[in-house]
């Protein structure tokens, strides 16, 4: 997460894909570790995507519960630069469904 730190503050220069790759698959790790469960699945392409949150659990096709942004907005997210009610209002985040609000685990990353 370190290496990504001064591009989201916009003071440094772009990462690399395998460092950026590496935070944002870090963080969803995180927010799962978090809010275990299968009722919500975050996406941030191309790196990765998890299932998280307790309700009911999906099994196949697309899950009622989806959440899918850009890596830089995730970012911005799990680390508290950016509130997620800001992100929804401004159109970077998708969210679909009546469990599609992760603002309660929030950032998820002190950096």
């Amino acid at each position: 997460m370190l290496a990504v730190w001064p591009w989201l503050g916009g003071t440094g220069p772009q990462p690399g894909r395998a460092e950026l790759a590496a935070a944002v698959r870090l963080s969803l790790r995180a927010l799962a570790a978090d809010a275990p469960g299968r009722s919500v699945e975050v996406r941030v392409p191309p790196f990765a995507a998890v299932q998280c949150v307790e309700g009911p659990r999906h099994t196949r096709g697309t899950p009622p519960n989806v959440i899918e942004t850009d890596p830089r907005t995730w970012l911005e997210l799990a680390t508290g630069r950016l509130q997620w009610t800001d992100a929804v209002a401004a159109g970077r985040v998708t969210a679909s469904g009546t469990r599609a609000d992760l603002s309660h685990w929030l950032p998820i990353v002190r950096v």
